[in-house]
């Protein structure tokens, strides 16, 4: 534990790749409760602490029942911004009910041995629910005003639902931290519209993966295309992205999605796209100095297909380079995060992954 892995090391000035722990079941996310520690997720249904140096303890009590399989399991996890005085947390996981499954979004206080979950509350469940094992979305994101956003998968089959409003599917909800809807909301209060669902945000997303807020106080993500067309977008008020009237990808198996239009007027564009697909993950602003001035507002972003971590320099929202990284692991990215320290953090999706530390070469 805590020992540099040897032999993955990078080139000169590349960062140096520290394994914090070892033979977690496909890790999904982590985030910080204090300047030390971290809670990881893993996909079947567990929660951990991590505190490098030390040894990985038993998974934490308490977890809400997970419907773990295929894509479906425990995903994100947050902690409250007020984290030290409220010990909150907030997950986000595939949800087994009548009809099938979907997307739930819970708060619970981490007691104070942080040995288990209590006062644990589903905040919200997308509905419908579906039998299905795909693209549940399913990351969680505080806003400044302390409402949280959600990322929700359009379920594979029901692509088409991304376009409607009556329905959770290929859609971004927000809402309060005790599940009310913000009357603010873009179709809610004066913005109401018959039939649309007051907690949705933003709508025609396929799959996102991944979300963060930028240095301009937006909501930030990725979201993968099919064979082609990944995305990051940022995700505003009331806005529809597209899916799937238009994409930059195409069918599995080759073929025009609908019309294969890639551009149409009242849908947003990408300010980013990738084909062919990396299979985007988890995304964070490097808001630090210490790996540079180069990199200090960097976009990352994981590769789950390519099995890499991706770093991208932007310039009036538009990348301009992207520089791979952590390539020689061969293990595949689910999530990246920035650390209290200013650090990077890594976590490899396989069935012993890793959580990894990115220590500066200068």
């Amino acid at each position: 534990m805590a020992a540099p892995a040897a032999g993955q090391t990078g080139a000169a000035g590349n960062p140096a790749v520290e394994v914090l722990a070892r033979g977690l079941e496909h890790p999904w996310a982590l985030a910080f409760i204090d300047q030390g520690r971290m809670l990881v997720t893993e996909r079947p249904g567990r929660l951990r602490l991590v505190q490098p140096g030390s040894t990985l303890g038993a998974p934490i009590e308490g977890v809400p029942e997970v419907d773990a399989g295929g894509q479906g399991g425990l995903h994100d996890v947050l902690a409250d911004s007020n984290f030290a005085a409220n010990r909150t947390i907030y997950l986000c996981y595939a949800e087994a009910g009548p009809g099938g499954n979907s997307t739930a979004l819970a708060s619970a206080r981490l007691s104070t041995d942080s040995r288990r979950l209590e006062q644990v509350k589903v905040l919200f469940s997308q509905r419908p629910k579906v039998h299905s094992s795909a693209h549940f979305g399913c990351r969680i994101v505080e806003s400044p005003d302390g409402t949280l956003f959600l990322t929700l998968g359009d379920r594979f089959s029901r692509r088409e639902d991304a376009q409607t409003l009556d329905n959770h599917h290929g859609k971004i909800v927000r809402v309060r931290k005790d599940g009310s809807i913000p009357p603010d909301n873009p179709f809610a209060g004066a913005g109401k519209r018959a039939g649309a669902l007051p907690e949705i945000w933003s709508y025609g997303h396929r799959n996102s993966q991944g979300a963060t807020l930028g240095a301009d106080g937006k909501l930030w993500m990725t979201e993968h295309g099919p064979q082609g067309g990944d995305e990051i977008n940022r995700a505003e008020s009331g806005k529809n992205y597209g899916w799937p009237v238009i994409t930059f990808g195409e069918n599995y198996g080759g073929g025009k999605i609908g019309a294969g239009l890639t551009a149409k007027a009242g849908m947003e564009p990408p300010l980013h796209y990738w084909t062919p697909s990396i299979a985007p993950s988890g995304m964070a602003f490097l808001r630090s100095a210490r790996y540079g001035k180069q990199w200090q507002g960097s976009l990352l972003v994981g590769s789950l297909k390519f099995r890499y971590l991706a770093r991208l320099e932007l310039r009036d929202d538009k990348v301009v380079r992207e520089q791979k990284l952590l390539s020689e692991l061969e293990q595949r990215i689910r999530d990246v995060r920035e650390g209290p320290d200013g650090l990077l953090y890594v976590l490899t999706d396989e069935s012993r992954g890793q959580l990894l530390r990115l220590q500066p070469q200068h």
